[in-house]
């Protein structure tokens, strides 16, 4: 029997790059409970959303990732990386995608425009059980940022999605990661969603040829406000790993009665 035929297929991509160490990280654990594909952009597609590619044909090339093995580099978004393998280019339909590991939170609000989450809703919208896995990094690091912690636990609960498969349809879990010494057991909360992650403002200057710019950027927030207990945010800052069930029908319910009671309205007619 072939290595594919042991083990159920998990598909791996993200979106910081092939070359990113949090995915290679990601497949070495995974490696040990499945078959892993990774399909990942060549490029950085951070804050990309669920942006697909329609208007030009796309590529994808055999590459070897840092560890040697094989992987496959798709000039598309990280939710084009999921299509193109659900779609055609795997022969079976994968058991399971996970995205990541992600260089960086994807928590509360800002999980709408995470190229990470985005590929893991597009494995979710094909019908797969599907997981967005992140981790807390500095961007002032002087050493790269340690994975191993996040992969374990992310192969961890693959296996556990493997086994029982207790995702319904249109859920994916969003894993955020919190730093943690190597020899501190893991401690995992089920969250909701908080709120704002990040203060953004604007950055305006000048080119060297007079021209002005401008840079979106933002700050992470330093205080977690008591309401927010129970969320993403509030776990990952006491140090746990938040684990949140997210659903693709974004209907807020409560409202549905109201707005359609508009209908009647001359003016909405």
């Amino acid at each position: 029997m072939s290595e594919r035929g042991k083990k159920k297929t998990i598909l791996v991509t993200n979106d910081d790059g092939i070359n990113a160490r949090g995915i290679m990280a990601l497949k070495e654990e995974l490696d040990r409970i499945a078959f892993v594909e990774v399909y990942a952009p060549d490029r950085n597609w951070s804050a990309a959303s669920r942006t697909m590619t329609f208007h030009k044909p796309l590529r994808v090339d055999s590459v070897r990732l840092l560890n040697g093995s094989v992987g496959h580099m798709t000039s598309g978004t990280p939710s084009d990386c999921v299509s193109l393998a659900v779609l055609g280019l795997l022969k079976e339909k994968p058991d399971l995608v996970v995205s990541g590991i992600n260089a960086g939170l994807n928590m509360g609000e800002d999980v709408t425009y995470s190229g990470t989450v985005a590929a893991a809703m597009q494995g979710t919208r094909t019908g797969i059980p599907s997981v967005a896995v992140s981790f807390d990094t500095k961007v002032d690091e002087l050493e790269a940022p340690d994975y191993s912690n996040a992969a374990s636990f992310a192969a961890r609960l693959a296996a556990l999605i493997l086994e029982e498969n207790p995702l319904p349809p249109g859920v994916l879990l969003n894993v955020n990661v919190p730093r943690m010494q190597h020899d501190r057991p893991m401690k995992v909360k089920v969250t909701r969603l908080g709120g704002l992650v990040y203060k953004n403002y604007l950055v305006q200057g000048k080119d060297p040829r007079g021209q002005n710019f401008y840079w979106i950027t933002g700050e992470p927030r330093t205080q977690v406000p008591p309401e927010e207990e129970g969320t993403d945010i509030w776990a990952v800052n006491n140090g746990y790993i938040s684990i949140t069930p997210i659903h693709l029908d974004m209907t807020y319910q409560p409202l549905v009665d109201t707005l359609r009671r508009w209908e009647e309205k001359a003016w909405f007619a």
